[in-house]
């Protein structure tokens, strides 16, 4: 089977993935942030009675905080998210629901962070993010220094990552759009379990193209590049599948606070998978060819025409 031939099929699945989530990033605001990123506060309010979203959405608007999210965590449990609570309000909320809905059976359980410590967060991710990527750059390229080109062995996984970190925030900015979901800093913490095993599964990919490429060094690399798929298809895939089982089982049986790091992560393992295999490999032997200088020079043309037909 010769899965490098059909690598434009591969990059036109992407395509038609990242075309949406770009467009819905475009379209402000590009995520729907949580308190984490907007600052705000989270109330966990458990009550001794089963009660329902609308009923805790009600009472809440009656006391002037019709901006409020509940999301019910089960029969007797909810999970509110609102604007950065004042001394007393909690009380006052905690007051008002009991007479209105159901008696509280304890202190609610409360996070509240401030616009400067949420500015401070959407900093300190970013930064996490560019770090990581530069580690695994240098990281690769060293481990690679062996064989011919071992830059492009880093830059490639790094495509990879992007690809799977542009996906990922595309469809929690869709979600965000469709389904009012907010992210929060459980976002950057999957992102980062994300890039984790998605460099781990792309250098196991690697690592059979280095073997392959060392034991024949005249072979063509898009040959020893499909025969590494091919080898190490079958563990990349059951590794997987089982961790996907896992973390769909724990996304449904787990408390919702766990939910979004857990949807990152099964996201993240399908996308990463795909990409390790299809992606990086793929980029690798279009680098080979020449194919990436060709594209590059063909922008550089077509900007040269566009200058020549404005002047």
């Amino acid at each position: 089977m010769n899965v490098v031939s059909k690598r434009k099929w591969y990059f036109l699945l992407s395509a038609l993935v990242i075309v949406p989530c770009v467009i819905s990033l475009i379209i402000p605001p590009a995520l729907k942030a949580g308190i984490d990123f907007s600052s705000g506060s989270a109330i966990e309010m458990t009550f001794i009675e089963d009660i329902t979203e609308h009923e805790v959405r009600t009472a809440l608007g009656e006391i002037n905080h019709k901006e409020s999210k509940v999301q019910q965590m089960d029969s007797r449990t909810v999970f509110i998210r609102t604007k950065e609570l004042q001394e007393g309000e909690l009380e006052l909320i905690q007051a008002y629901l009991t007479g209105e809905v159901a008696e509280v059976t304890s202190v609610p359980n409360v996070d509240t962070v401030s616009p400067e410590v949420a500015g401070e967060t959407v900093r300190n991710a970013i930064i996490a993010v560019l770090v990581a990527a530069l580690a695994i750059l240098l990281f690769i390229s060293w481990a690679f220094r062996g064989i011919p080109n071992p830059l492009r062995y880093g830059v490639s996984a790094l495509l990879a990552l992007f690809h799977d970190i542009l996906i990922i925030i595309g469809i929690f900015s869709i979600l965000g759009k469709v389904i009012d979901f907010e992210v929060n800093a459980m976002l950057i913490v999957g992102l980062l379990a994300v890039a984790g095993y998605s460099v781990n599964d792309t250098i196991v990919v690697f690592d059979r193209i280095r073997e392959n490429v060392a034991r024949n060094i005249d072979r063509p690399l898009a040959e020893s590049v499909n025969i590494s798929i091919l080898e190490s298809m079958g563990r990349s895939l059951g590794t997987s599948c089982t961790t996907l089982f896992a973390l769909i089982a724990l996304y449904f049986i787990g408390g919702a606070t766990l939910k979004e790091f857990l949807l990152v992560l099964i996201i993240g393992t399908v996308v990463g998978t795909y990409s390790s295999i299809f992606i990086a490999a793929q980029f690798l032997v279009l680098w080979e060819q020449g194919e990436v200088g060709r594209f590059f020079e063909f922008l550089r043309l077509r900007r040269r025409r566009v200058r020549s037909s404005t002047n």
